[in-house]
């Protein structure tokens, strides 16, 4: 028998503009992926509606207010636990979003953000500053988003 494996959900959001998308980069002290960019979104917390945990995530990282589109992509993830600082695996739902209002303003949880080509992904990607979750899936896509 093998041993117990904690799993999560989280959400992250496929935001696009002028065939652009969003990225963040995560802060240098975050404990998880820092420096690294990543879609924005987070964690679903006990309870919690998944698509309710998107547009709550999307607002506290980037003061935007989303409508959920679609699924994009569904990846497996792997993260060290801020509570029992364990390996947790996650599942992670990408989902397209369209903006209803808002201008983007980070929280602290990052310190920049950017409206990436598919060329400056794929230049991220190569030079390793790309969060796991966000690697796997530019390659499951094949860079096409």
């Amino acid at each position: 028998m093998t041993d117990k494996k904690d799993w999560g959900l989280t959400v992250r959001g496929l935001v696009k503009k002028d065939n652009k998308i969003l990225i963040l980069r995560r802060h240098p002290k975050s404990r998880n992926n820092p420096h690294k960019w990543e879609l924005p979104g987070g964690k679903v917390d006990p309870g919690e509606f998944f698509d309710d945990a998107l547009i709550r995530e999307l607002k506290e990282e980037t003061n935007l207010d989303v409508n959920i589109v679609s699924l994009f992509e569904a990846v497996e993830d792997r993260f060290t636990s801020r509570r029992t600082h364990q390996f947790i695996n996650t599942v992670q739902l990408m989902m397209n979003l369209e903006i209803i209002s808002g201008e983007v303003q980070i929280s602290d949880e990052h310190d920049d953000f950017k409206w990436a080509t598919i060329e400056e992904l794929k230049d991220l990607y190569d030079n390793e500053m790309l969060t796991g979750s966000l690697k796997s899936t530019l390659e499951k896509r094949n860079f096409k988003i």
